[in-house]
């Protein structure tokens, strides 16, 4: 592997010009360490099953950023950043956060909390927070932020512990291990409860469709919590989900995990002055490729986020949304794999020759942003990006971004698995590239029953 030209002591801005380009700095790096949870606590298998039979208990102190921000200017500091309506938000209310570049194109999104009057928590991904903390720092406005980055990344406790119980049996369990009667909670509304003579704030939630509650308080008695809740859930078959499965419901949900933040335009050379290469930097890989990192942007639109676009609110990136909105170039989808052909894939390891990449079961993951060329009569379409193995469905699953034209659910495409020849990403052996017939569903692509 050659040579790095930047150290993660640099800005973002030096490492880029370090490293050439954009592209060149976030390929070949691999991907790192996800969270501090186990890969499997049972088997990944019997940990998918969980949420459709019984009920799954996940932890997600370790992966995600927190975002802490007070002040009189909170609201109006999310209504000039966030592509979604925030003047009706109340205390105990949660919402997506969406955040967009002055051109339109996505920078990141996160689960914001209305903690108090004038206090918010916002809980996701660096690169919305980032962006964030940039305006408040560089900013005007009457707020406070503070930024606690991924526990797993900066070795430090999280401030809160962060479990989620979801599937059939979800309310029953909770029922079982709250030490008084569940508030009668609307979807994405939270309420402090108490668990074993604990305070913790319980949100209506679900994953993969499935219904079930999120619920977060002080680090220092996580484990008091997680037992009291895997106690009750004794008698419904609780599993825990390893970090393998649990990152696999996004493919049947329809959310976009890590894509590139577009923060590499013109205009915003300022911000990456400003933003340490070591917090902002993702990975990128697999078989599609291009010397333009504007090529691996979306929009919030082409990701789904249409729904809670708000045009009437002046945001930064509103002009360019609001002459996508309507007529879309692209559209997110679900692609169904096939399975012969994924079969292939393996049945190339028992054969004389050349091999295809290998694909690890059941969240194929080579690069923190996977890009997967998508192609229709040899004519690129799309990309593919976050991947899983379903057992539930029997299916391998990916959620791809294609052009409208083809984005009708029973369409049939191709999908490039492996990647370039000569690459130098360590995760990846020598291969050669296989095409993979897929076929265009609806994204999500299960019922939701939350």
């Amino acid at each position: 592997m050659s040579e790095r030209a930047w150290s993660f002591s640099d800005s973002m801005e030096e490492a880029v010009e370090a490293a050439g380009n954009p592209v060149e700095l976030m390929q070949d790096l691999g991907v790192g360490q996800f969270t501090k949870v186990r890969d499997e606590y049972t088997h990944w298998i019997e940990e998918q099953r969980s949420w459709r039979e019984s009920v799954a208990l996940a932890d997600q102190s370790y992966h995600m950023t927190d975002h802490h921000v007070k002040g009189p200017d909170a609201v109006e500091f999310y209504s000039d950043f966030g592509i979604n309506n925030f003047e009706n938000t109340e205390p105990g209310k949660a919402k997506q956060l969406v955040v967009s570049n002055p051109n339109g194109y996505f920078i990141g999104d996160a689960i914001l909390f209305h903690l108090d009057d004038d206090e918010f928590l916002s809980v996701g991904g660096a690169a919305a927070h980032n962006w964030l903390q940039y305006q408040i720092e560089t900013g005007e406005y009457d707020v406070t932020g503070e930024l606690q980055g991924r526990p797993v990344q900066t070795g430090d406790d999280p401030t809160n512990f962060r479990f989620q119980v979801q599937g059939p049996e979800a309310i029953k369990v909770m029922e079982e291990a709250a030490d008084e009667p569940l508030p009668d909670l609307g979807f994405f509304n939270f309420e402090p409860i108490s668990i074993d003579g604990k305070s913790v704030n319980l949100l209506r939630h679900g994953m993969a469709g499935e219904p079930g509650f999120e619920f977060w308080g002080p680090y220092e008695y996580g484990d008091e919590i997680k037992s009291a809740v895997l106690d009750a859930g004794e008698e419904y078959d609780i599993r825990r989900l390893g970090a393998e499965s649990y990152q696999t419901p996004n493919a049947i949900l329809g959310w976009v995990p890590l894509v590139v933040p577009a923060i590499f335009d013109e205009e915003m050379q300022d911000y990456r002055e400003w933003l340490d290469v070591g917090q902002g930097l993702l990975s990128i890989g697999g078989s599609f490729e291009s010397d333009d990192i504007t090529d691996y942007y979306f929009t919030p639109v082409e990701l789904g986020y249409d729904h809670i676009l708000d045009l009437s609110s002046d945001f930064v990136g509103r002009d360019a949304l609001e002459a996508e909105a309507d007529d879309p170039d692209r559209e997110k989808v679900t692609l169904v794999w096939d399975g012969d052909d994924v079969v292939d894939v393996f049945a190339s390891l028992f054969e004389e020759g050349d091999t295809y990449q290998f694909m690890e079961f059941p969240h194929p993951r080579s690069s923190a942003c996977p890009y997967d060329e998508v192609l229709k009569d040899g004519e690129h379409v799309g990309v593919s990006t976050d991947k899983s193995y379903i057992y539930n469905k029997r299916e391998m699953l990916s959620l791809a971004v294609v052009d409208t034209e083809y984005s009708e659910p029973g369409t049939e495409v191709t999908l490039t698995w492996g990647e370039p020849e000569g690459t130098e990403n360590p995760k990846v052996e020598r291969h050669v590239q296989k095409e993979i017939t897929a076929t265009v569903a609806t994204a999500p692509y299960s019922e939701d029953k939350r």
